[in-house]
C-alpha cells in the first residue's frame, strides 16, 4: 500500500493507493499542531493498516517529525517529504525557490502530468492560490485570502454580523444580513477567481489556458465561476504518487 499525505493548515488529506497509480480511498482529518505522535497514531491507525511507501507534502513544519515518527515506529519506513533535492520534473522560476510550498509543487506535478504542461492551478484552502505553469516550469504565483479565512476575519471584526454557513444564497443581492454576508463571501470569491483567471490569461497571452481548481473550498466556488475550469479534488494526491514513483530508487 502506498500512502500519500497532504498536511495543510486546516485539514490533512490521507490518500491510499494499492498500485501507486491512482487514489483508491481518501480520508480527511482536522489539522491540530498540539496533538502528539501518540494521538496522531491512534487517529491514523483507523485509516492506515498497511504501508510500504509513503510520501508527504507539508506546509506545517511542526507536524513533520510527528508523521515521520509515526511511519518509522508503525511500519519501519521513512516517509519521503516533498522538498529540496526531490525529483519532481517541475522547474522553479522564482527569486527564492525554497519559498515555494510543497503543496504548490504537488499540485503542479499532478496538473502537468494529468492535464496540460501549461496550465493555471487554483487551490482553494486556507489561502486561495493561483499557480501558473508554462511547459512544466513554475512561472509565478498569486495568493489571496481563503474563503473561511475571510469569513472568520470579517466575523471577528464585526459585532452584528452573524456566523453563517458557506452556502451560496439564491440571489446576489441579499434581503437580510445572513444572505448579504453569504453573497459577498461566496459570489465575491467566485468573481475574484474569474477576474484573476482573466488577468493571468491576458498577462501570459494565452486565451485557451487550461485551468484546474482544487482544494477544500472548490465545492463551494467551482459551479459559480463563469470561466471554464476543471475541478479535481484529488490533484495534489495524484501529484504525490507521481513524485513517489520518480524517486523510487
Amino acid at each position: 500500500m502506498k500512502i500519500a499525505i497532504d498536511i495543510g493548515n486546516t485539514t490533512i488529506a490521507i490518500g491510499l493507493s494499492k498500485t501507486g497509480e491512482e487514489i483508491d480511498k481518501i480520508y480527511r482529518i482536522n489539522t491540530d499542531k498540539s496533538r502528539s505522535t501518540d494521538e496522531y497514531m491512534i487517529i491514523l491507525n483507523d485509516y492506515i493498516n498497511e504501508c510500504n511507501e509513503a510520501i508527504i507534502a507539508s506546509v506545517v513544519p511542526e507536524l513533520n517529525e510527528v508523521f515521520r515518527d509515526y511511519f518509522l515506529s508503525k511500519f519501519s519506513i521513512k516517509p519521503l517529504f516533498v522538498g529540496q533535492g526531490i525529483k519532481t520534473g517541475i522547474q522553479i522560476n522564482s527569486d527564492n525557490p525554497k519559498e515555494v510550498g510543497a503543496d504548490l509543487i504537488g499540485n503542479s506535478v499532478g496538473a502537468t502530468s494529468v492535464y496540460n504542461k501549461t496550465c493555471l492551478i487554483i487551490d482553494l484552502g486556507t489561502a486561495t492560490t493561483f499557480t501558473y505553469i508554462q511547459n512544466k516550469t513554475l512561472k509565478g504565483v498569486a495568493i489571496a485570502t481563503g474563503l473561511t479565512t475571510s469569513k472568520d476575519a470579517l466575523f471577528s471584526k464585526t459585532s452584528l454580523l452573524p456566523q453563517v454557513e458557506l452556502q451560496a444564497p439564491k440571489n446576489t443581492l441579499g434581503k437580510n444580513s445572513v444572505d448579504a454576508f453569504k453573497s459577498g463571501l461566496i459570489y465575491g470569491h467566485a468573481a475574484m477567481v474569474d477576474g484573476m483567471i482573466k488577468r493571468i490569461s491576458d498577462e501570459v497571452k494565452n486565451e485557451d489556458l487550461t485551468v484546474i481548481m482544487t482544494g477544500g473550498h472548490a465545492r463551494f466556488i467551482h459551479s459559480l465561476c463563469h470561466q471554464e475550469i476543471i475541478r479535481d479534488d484529488l490533484l495534489i494526491l495524484k501529484g504525490l504518487l507521481i513524485i513517489l514513483k520518480k524517486n523510487k530508487n
